[in-house]
């Protein structure tokens, strides 16, 4: 029974909203602490930090502990993919501060920052949105990869004698679209073909066309029909938890009841009881 009542102790922490927005205050706070190194500032606030920093990660090391004391067993606790994540970069955090490992401990806690990424729902569905976009992303990547090679390859062989060092070959001249697709003085690279080809501008406007305005509202379309997937999914899970909370309470309620009308039916056995002697 007292491994019961603490484990549900434990698990009202976890969820608790004060708890999860003091770990995000700390998120920042290390965030900052970590901002504050690349700084040159007096020794006693480096002491200060260096302080703060090992109490960040006790803090981090004990939250991470509560979490899956509150799960139900290891296969629960790392069967989510965000605990596996916070658990990889507290691990990283304990690499302690100083000696020839300082920079690899401050790298480390660079990372710290993304825990923030695991503690706040919406961001969690824009990075998995973004993950499970990356296939239909990658189809549009290749066929993209193709058109700057076709592109390319033509490039090469009509404006390498303008200017070798844009359109030398094949993979200088894919870098040169690059440069043009981010509109990178695209416009100076332009005429200076159409001094030699008058009606170059139409390769420009054709390839400008077709990577900037074609492709990349294919990339912006995929992401965002995964998100409202993803958003769909969220507000599913939210309904079903909103729906367990409304039961555990009526449940909760319904028990009290059922006490106070057992405490009811006693005292009126025992009135009953001194009223016949």
């Amino acid at each position: 029974m007292q491994a019961t009542g603490m484990l549900s102790v434990l698990k009202k922490i976890d969820q608790s909203k004060t708890f999860q927005g003091f770990v995000i205050f700390v998120i920042i706070v290390s965030a900052l602490s970590i901002g504050a190194h690349t700084y040159h500032l007096p020794t006693w606030l480096e002491n200060s930090l260096y302080v703060l920093d090992i109490a960040i990660t006790v803090f981090f090391l004990f939250e991470l502990i509560i979490r899956y004391m509150a799960s139900d067993g290891i296969k629960s606790f790392f069967s989510k993919g965000w605990n596996i994540f916070d658990t990889i970069i507290v691990i990283g955090s304990l690499v302690p501060l100083g000696g020839s490992t300082i920079l690899l401990a401050r790298l480390l806690r660079i990372f710290r920052v993304l825990r923030l990424v695991s503690m706040v729902p919406e961001l969690r569905m824009l990075i998995n949105a973004l993950l499970k976009a990356i296939p239909r992303m990658g189809y549009i990547a290749l066929l993209m990869f193709v058109i700057f090679y076709i592109y390319g390859a033509i490039g090469s062989m009509f404006f390498a004698h303008v200017n070798d060092f844009l359109w030398g070959d094949v993979s200088i001249a894919m870098l040169t679209l690059f440069r043009i697709s981010t509109f990178e003085s695209w416009t100076s690279i332009m005429y200076e073909t159409m001094a030699v080809y008058p009606l170059s501008w139409l390769y420009y406007l054709t390839f400008i066309f077709l990577t900037t305005f074609v492709f990349l509202n294919m990339m912006v379309g995929a992401v965002l029909d995964v998100m409202g997937e993803e958003t769909k999914i969220m507000r599913e899970e939210q309904e079903v938890n909103d729906d367990k909370n409304v039961e555990s309470k009526t449940a909760a309620t319904t028990e009290d009841i059922q006490l106070l009308h057992d405490k009811i039916d006693k005292l009126t056995a025992l009135l009953q009881a001194k009223t016949n002697t």
